[in-house]
């Protein structure tokens, strides 16, 4: 668990650099999460250097580069503004889904994913497990968890859960071609499937994800 600081940082850290594609200065930083002094603001790096949510890049100077978000939030955050708490946001997690041969998606509405807000937008979302290896092209590993918005519809090239034949769920890039529909892994020793787009029902787009360092 993170402390409120390393929390409020790490979540400031992530925004800037999502907003502005740079990391914000040690100024910024302190100003942000209402420290006085810099050191102050290495200690925290330092310290989410530690668990591996952030990491420090070679040769560049204070580039820092977020390599993932706690799934929960401490239970009393600091607002950056000193004033109200950061919202959480809890989303279904709906259990495990291959990235490689397909299965049926598990939905269990009793299973939660805490996120933080800046995470997801309007919308709804839900939240599966990678099980398989054809998407690490992609950069989807087995074990990460996928951050996915709810829609039914899906432009070429868009990464998606695809339901087949109202049984089987995949996740797939997907290219329309007519009257079919290509659901294409990330992975060379994986083919391609080409299906009747009536068999194909769009459940998701890919938003975020999440992967766990061990």
């Amino acid at each position: 668990m993170l402390t409120p600081k390393q929390y409020n940082l790490l979540l400031y850290i992530n925004k800037t650099i999502r907003e502005t594609g740079c990391c914000p200065s040690f100024d910024e930083m302190k100003d942000a999460i209402g420290l006085k002094s810099k050191s102050g603001i290495h200690a925290l790096i330092d310290a989410l250097v530690e668990r591996n949510f952030l990491r420090k890049l070679p040769h560049k100077a204070r580039a820092l580069e977020v390599l993932k978000l706690p799934k929960v939030r401490p239970s009393t955050v600091v607002a950056l503004d000193g004033k109200d708490t950061i919202p959480g946001v809890e989303i279904p997690l709906y259990g495990k889904i291959a990235a490689g041969t397909p299965i049926e998606a598990i939905a269990n509405e009793n299973d939660k994913l805490s996120l933080p807000a800046g995470m997801v937008y309007s919308g709804s979302y839900y939240a599966l497990t990678i099980e398989g290896d054809s998407m690490i092209e992609a950069g989807i590993m087995d074990g990460d968890t996928v951050i996915i918005k709810k829609v039914d519809t899906a432009n070429n090239g868009d990464i998606v859960v695809a339901l087949i034949d109202d049984a089987e769920a995949t996740l797939k890039e997907i290219k329309k071609d007519g009257a079919y529909v290509h659901l294409i892994p990330k992975n060379s020793a994986y083919q391609t499937r080409r299906l009747p787009a009536s068999r194909v029902k769009v459940q998701g787009i890919l938003s975020s994800l999440i992967r766990t360092y061990h």
